[in-house]
């Protein structure tokens, strides 16, 4: 009788974490500051839907992959293996775990359709459901992959995307974005015309032509529809700052985003939620916005 019930908790709990993804959530990077808490702290807050870990650093054309956690643990002297135990964690909530590539500083390059079949097959084996043994997190298997990319190359993301996608046939594969607001984004264009993301999260912050900017929230709505209209994705979030020191601009104050700026954006049936740049940054907004995204 106890296991039973512990089983239909469990589900509830998964179809109640559902219920509130569909209904808009918030996503978090985790990863870059060794004070931001643990990953298994930043999901047992309940305030976020999707972590990502962030950076894998360096990947592709050749090169040793690279993952940086910054003061989290050194995954080059195999000290990371114990975050299975928090990402496991995460997903008994119900809370995907994603691995971000790229981030604004960093070396990552992909030179051919081949070059990205391989990274994709890295990605699967050491990160996905496939099989290493040299997996960095250990052998607790994320739910996908997101795609952070802000330099190297502009080609050959589509096929990445595409690669990764078709691991789904074994286990599912989730796909991110994250795009700058301006559009086109100038790097993921090409991938996010495959129409294979899941989630994509455009960056309304240090771009002053579609951000929000002293109470103007008439730029970033227009922006935000462009991204609606053109892009296929299942749903799309709006990125921010979790705090103004966290970026260079484009902060929304808590009580600005829930009462002119999610009124204007959150009736699309696109509408995916909030994601803010970072879990160090987040000193208290997740809490403040939650109950309005």
């Amino acid at each position: 009788m106890g296991v039973k019930c512990g089983l239909l908790f469990s589900a509830l709990v998964l179809i109640l974490l559902a219920l509130k993804l569909e209904a808009g959530g918030i996503v978090i990077y985790w990863g870059q500051n060794g004070n931001e808490g643990s990953l298994a702290s930043t999901c047992a807050s309940n305030n976020y839907v999707i972590v990502n870990i962030a950076f894998l650093v360096v990947f592709g054309n050749g090169q040793k992959p690279v993952l940086n956690l910054a003061g989290h643990c050194d995954p080059s002297a195999g000290a990371c293996t114990g975050l299975s135990n928090d990402i496991r964690a995460c997903q008994r909530r119900g809370i995907k775990v994603m691995l971000s590539l790229g981030g604004g500083a960093g070396s990552y390059y992909l030179s051919s359709a081949d070059d990205a079949r391989n990274v994709a097959n890295y990605l699967w084996n050491n990160y996905l459901g496939g099989q290493s043994n040299s997996r960095p997190l250990g052998d607790a298997a994320l739910d996908g992959i997101d795609f952070d990319i802000e330099g190297g190359t502009t080609k050959h993301w589509d096929e990445l995307a595409r690669a990764l996608s078709g691991f789904s046939r074994q286990r599912k594969v989730y796909l991110s974005a994250a795009p700058q607001c301006p559009f086109p984004d100038a790097w993921l264009d090409g991938a996010l015309k495959t129409g294979l993301f899941d989630y994509v999260w455009v960056q309304f912050y240090n771009n002053a032509p579609c951000q929000y900017s002293r109470g103007n929230v008439e730029n970033l709505k227009s922006y935000w529809n462009k991204w609606i209209a053109n892009i296929q994705a299942g749903k799309i979030f709006l990125g921010l700052p979790a705090s103004p020191r966290a970026a260079g601009s484009g902060f929304i104050p808590s009580r600005v985003l829930v009462s002119k700026v999610l009124p204007a954006i959150s009736g699309s049936p696109k509408y995916g939620g909030v994601m803010l740049w970072s879990k160090f940054y987040d000193k208290g907004y997740s809490s403040a916005i939650k109950p309005k995204v």
